[in-house]
């Protein structure tokens, strides 16, 4: 078996075990892991791949489980005439995200998540959410 597909079965035994997620108000619980703020590849590892995919490209193990399929994190920068839309990644990092028409299954808010991590250092949260989007601004396809 290879490394990436022993990675995401892994990924996807562990999940609902360690996040909680509904709609846009949910609560979305992260087991401490100390994954450092400034790592944003093993937080998106973590965090992210089991819905979003390794790779980024929407097909994580969890994703057909969802009601609205995951985003293509890799076309960020094409959908945005070509520049990566840092401060809407961010924004939707931090405060979630809704999908128009009557299904309420964006993504999650992920700063309360977040901020569990580390409550003794409150620039952690947005360390962290920076850290996310740089990381996925690496994915992006030319």
């Amino acid at each position: 078996m290879s490394k990436k597909f022993l990675f995401i079965l892994f990924a996807a035994m562990i999940t609902p075990g360690v996040l909680i997620a509904s709609d846009s108000k949910s609560n979305v619980t992260i087991q401490n892991a100390r994954i450092p703020a400034t790592d944003g590849k093993a937080m998106y590892a973590s965090y992210c791949a089991t819905c979003h995919g390794i790779d980024g490209k929407g097909k994580g193990p969890l994703s057909s489980s969802l009601k609205r399929t995951p985003s293509n994190l890799t076309l960020l920068s094409r959908k945005n005439g070509g520049a990566y839309p840092s401060a809407h990644v961010v924004a939707v990092i931090g405060h979630g995200t809704s999908v128009s028409g009557h299904d309420k299954a964006g993504m999650p808010v992920w700063a309360p998540a977040l901020d569990t991590i580390d409550q003794n250092n409150k620039l952690d949260t947005p360390l962290r959410i920076s850290n996310l989007s740089r990381y996925l601004e690496t994915l992006q396809v030319k």
